[in-house]
Formats: C-alpha cells, sequence, structure tokens
C-alpha cells in the first residue's frame, strides 16, 4: 500500500497530478491539467450493490463495470498522467496511531515491526496486508507513528481496477486521511467525515494527529445519528482532554453538507463548517452530492 498519509509529507510534492476516488456512489476523478491550475472533475455513478466497502469480504462485486467507470471519469478529466492517486472507503483500511520505543530509519526493516504490532490488532492477515507509515513525532525514547493497513485481498482488487481502467495507482489511501490534507489550519482541530456506512473523527494539532477513529454504522437514519452524535461527543471530550479547551468548531465532510450535519449533532455550542468547498467551477459532468475534501486533499500535493 503506497500511500501519503499526512499534510507534511503530501505538501512535498510527490502526489500525481490526477486522483480518483471510490464510493459506493461512484467513482470521482480530479485531474490538474497544468501546474497550479484549477483541478477539473468528472463523476461516473456506479448501480447500487456494485461497492460494498469493508474489511472482510471483497469490496467490488462487478471489478468490470467499476474499471468502465474508472476510464470514463479520468477520460472526462484529461489527466495528463496516467498514475493516479487511488482514494479507497475508510471501512476497508484501519488506520493506528501507535507508539514504539524505535522505529528502524529504512521502510523495509520498520514495515516487518509494524506488522508484528499489527497482528493481534487487526481481523485480517496483517503479514499479507498492504500497510504504510508516517513517523509523527520522535525522540531518543519514543516515536509515535501513523499507520494505515488494508488486507492484501482487498488492496488488490482496486489496484487491479484501476490498471484494468488503463492507469497505474501511485498512491493509495482512505477517504480521511486525504481529506485531511484540505484542512487549511494550523490550530488545533477536529474533523469529522461522514460516508455511507461510516463516520471518521479526527483531532489534529498542526502537523501532530491526536485522534483518528472510524466507527461502522447501522442502517437506518435514526441509528446513524444517534451514533453520529455519541461518537461526536466522544471526540469533543478528548478534545477537551488532550487540549485542555472544549472544540468550538467542527470540519465536517460528507454527502450531506455542513448544514444538515449540525442539525444532525443538535450541538449549538459546535460550529460545523465544511471541510473543503464544493467546487464552483471545472466539472465536466454532474458532480451529485459529494464530499470534495477527499479529493481537494490528495491534489493538495500534487506536482
Amino acid at each position: 500500500m503506497s500511500a501519503t498519509l499526512s499534510r507534511a509529507q503530501s505538501k512535498q510534492g510527490a502526489r500525481p497530478a490526477a486522483a480518483v476516488e471510490l464510493s459506493t456512489e461512484g467513482v470521482l476523478a480530479a485531474a490538474l491539467p497544468s501546474h497550479g491550475a484549477a483541478p477539473v472533475y468528472a463523476f461516473a455513478p456506479l448501480m447500487a450493490g456494485t461497492l460494498t466497502p469493508g474489511s472482510s469480504e471483497a469490496n467490488l462485486h462487478k471489478p468490470d463495470k467499476v474499471a468502465v467507470a474508472i476510464g470514463a471519469a479520468l477520460g472526462d478529466v484529461a489527466t495528463r498522467t496516467r498514475t493516479v492517486t487511488l482514494i479507497v472507503p475508510d471501512a476497508c483500511v484501519r488506520v493506528f496511531v501507535l507508539d514504539f520505543d524505535s522505529l528502524p530509519s529504512k521502510a523495509s526493516e520498520a514495515v516487518p515491526v509494524i506488522k508484528f504490532r499489527l497482528r493481534k490488532m487487526v481481523p485480517f492477515d496483517a503479514e499479507h496486508a498492504g500497510v504504510s507509515y508516517q513517523i509523527l513525532t520522535e525522540t531518543k525514547t519514543e516515536c509515535r507513528a501513523l499507520i494505515a493497513v488494508m488486507p492484501g485481498p482487498i488492496l488488490a482488487e482496486y489496484e487491479a481496477a484501476v490498471r484494468s481502467a488503463g492507469y497505474e495507482p501511485g498512491a493509495v489511501l482512505p477517504t480521511s486521511l486525504a481529506a485531511l490534507a484540505a484542512l487549511e489550519t494550523d490550530e488545533p482541530a477536529m474533523i469529522a467525515c461522514l460516508s455511507a456506512g461510516a463516520l471518521t473523527t479526527a483531532i489534529t494539532n498542526g502537523e501532530d494527529l491526536l485522534l483518528y477513529r472510524t466507527l461502522e454504522l447501522p442502517v437506518g437514519e435514526a441509528a446513524q445519528r444517534g451514533e453520529v452524535q455519541r461518537d461526536i461527543a466522544v471526540a469533543a471530550a478528548y478534545f477537551e482532554d488532550k487540549l485542555g479547551d472544549r472544540p468550538h468548531r467542527l470540519y465536517f465532510s460528507g454527502p450531506m453538507g455542513a448544514e444538515a450535519f449540525a442539525h444532525w449533532l443538535g450541538d449549538g455550542e459546535l460550529a460545523v463548517e465544511e471541510l473543503a468547498a464544493r467546487p464552483a467551477t471545472g466539472a465536466a459532468t454532474a458532480l451529485g452530492r459529494l464530499s470534495f475534501a477527499g479529493m481537494v486533499g490528495a491534489l493538495a500535493g500534487a506536482a
């Protein structure tokens, strides 16, 4: 799993100038037509049931249809590169912030150490999983690392769909990690990313990631709303415990929009605003009700 896992690393310009995000609704693509230019966006829908994100079973039930949609969306944005950032649903990736005494400086030596640690933490084969990591803080006696791990067979099916469409996945990362790169403040921030079946909450403090938690949601709006309210309350309590002050702003990413999500929460003391604004220009196709934070973040460090 090749992924750029932090805003610090994304600013180094290592990502491709095109990205594609897969979700239950369809395929969202974006590309930068030239360096410094605004991105062009396109969307290709998928029929219900074509993609069901998760970490235990196959996600792509009609991989040929997914490949066609990827090709159509990327073709509409006329990408100048065949290598793209691939953004996958949060539900098929596990993300951890873990403490180590130290990690080897070489990735080839660090990854086996990380996989050994993950063996009892994930409900799938860690040894053959895709693993990527990013050092958050490091001292002589402690190392904190952001780690993303994805089941090998599920990573393979997503990458195969991209290759079947004629492109190469140059980086792979979950939606919410991609979205964090769209955050434009170095102040302590609380973020919520909502998708069809999951809610990810995160807390950042500058380039440090204090919390990252993905919760799979139950079926039904009423049940989902209750789970979302509880999870945001837990994140807010953690924010106050770690940073000494209650959060007053929540950055939101999701198809319902910040205003509707604020209504869901019903917390008059917590202002909800969009993590990334919907693009006013650059739509090559009808874009539907989609979140653009993951795509904005994926292109934030593009060359």
